[in-house]
């Protein structure tokens, strides 16, 4: 029996990068973290890096690589303005788990302190549920919490591209024709 291998946990459209890569030439090294609620809703939030104080059992959904096009990998790990760690509390992680985040971009304006603001577009997070092979697949992996994290432990790249040229090539909607 062959086993599935254990999907990205995280994938980002091609304008969320295009608005990561221009942010980051404002603010700097960048970072993310799913909220869960309250005033920001659940919208994603995107802080220079080190701005927000990621919590010792948050979870790290992934680490975007801002050098990457649609489709592409690359052997070796994103550094500096080019890596961007995506991460999500423990207990909301508890709930999304099942889930393959996709991180995209619209027209308007983001919430609350959350750097594209300014820039007329917001970050909105799509999902994909997870198969039941791929969530076995899945269980059996470690997390990556934010103690790990501050211990200096990083992730491998990802073997699979991360990039998609849209939201839909990633979570596909029933019912709806490719490329509409």
């Amino acid at each position: 029996m062959d086993t599935v291998r254990a999907p990205a946990r995280l994938k980002v459209t091609a304008g969320a990068v295009e608005l990561l890569r221009r942010l980051g030439g404002i603010h700097g090294a960048l970072m993310m973290h799913q909220s869960g609620g309250c005033c920001d809703g659940s919208a994603p939030m995107c802080y220079p890096d080190g701005e927000f104080i990621v919590g010792d059992r948050d979870v790290l959904l992934g680490v975007l690589d801002l050098r990457l096009g649609v489709g592409e990998t690359l052997p070796t790990r994103p550094e500096g303005v080019d890596a961007v760690p995506v991460w999500i509390s423990g207990s909301q992680f508890e709930a999304w788990k099942h889930t393959q985040l996709v991180l995209d971009v619209v027209p308007g304006r983001g919430s609350g302190f959350s750097v594209e603001s300014p820039e007329g577009m917001r970050f909105l997070s799509r999902a994909r549920a997870f198969t039941p092979e791929e969530n076995t697949s899945l269980a059996a992996e470690d997390l990556v919490v934010g103690q790990r994290w501050e211990q200096g432990w990083r992730p491998a790249p990802s073997a699979e591209p991360q990039v998609v040229a849209e939201a839909v090539d990633a979570c596909p909607v029933p019912g709806a024709r490719p490329g509409s």
